[in-house]
């Protein structure tokens, strides 16, 4: 669900009621990267809210945004992914703008999604992202194959709004 103030992920709280993801405005890369913490997440954590992770606002402790970044590079590389087969850009995101070093800290971090993207060209997507990535595929029509990843080498320059974007009905259970 598009609109909120910052992303959250609400589990059904009864067995007729779906899961719900809410992302940033309307924010593409928003939307995606909270569909690659669902694809992520075991079964239990998807019982939590927010799959169980904390959130500190912008203003962090340079501790916290280290942890922060620790628990992003895995997520972030499979929206990477999520994002070519929608044929969008991938602009890796610090979350917090504060830090007198962004610069620095944000090459640094890219290294890591990039180990990341590295390790899920190696493995292979896990099983509920490569359907949903394929679904993407065939939705935006793009030659994207979970099966025959390609290696991710830099993102793009600009990020993408689903203002600018196809709004995409994909259902994965």
């Amino acid at each position: 669900m598009g609109g909120a103030d910052e992303p959250f992920y609400a589990p059904a709280e009864r067995q007729d009621e779906l899961h719900r993801l809410y992302y940033r405005e309307d924010y593409f890369a928003s939307a995606l990267h909270e569909i690659a913490h669902w694809c992520i997440a075991g079964p239990e954590r998807r019982k939590l809210p927010d799959f169980g992770y904390w959130y500190a606002p912008e203003g962090r402790s340079e501790q916290q945004q280290q942890a922060f970044l620790a628990v992003e590079a895995k997520p972030q590389a499979l929206e990477w992914y999520l994002s070519h087969a929608c044929g969008f850009a991938f602009q890796p995101s610090l979350d917090d703008f504060s830090s007198r070093d962004a610069a620095q800290q944000r090459n640094a971090f890219m290294d890591k999604v990039y180990e990341e993207s590295r390790a899920l060209h190696a493995r292979g997507l896990p099983s509920r992202a490569a359907t949903f990535a394929d679904a993407l595929a065939v939705e935006f029509s793009t030659d994207f194959c979970s099966t025959c990843l390609p290696m991710l080498w830099q993102p793009e320059p600009e990020p993408v709004s689903l203002s600018m974007a196809k709004t995409a009905r994909v259902s994965v259970r």
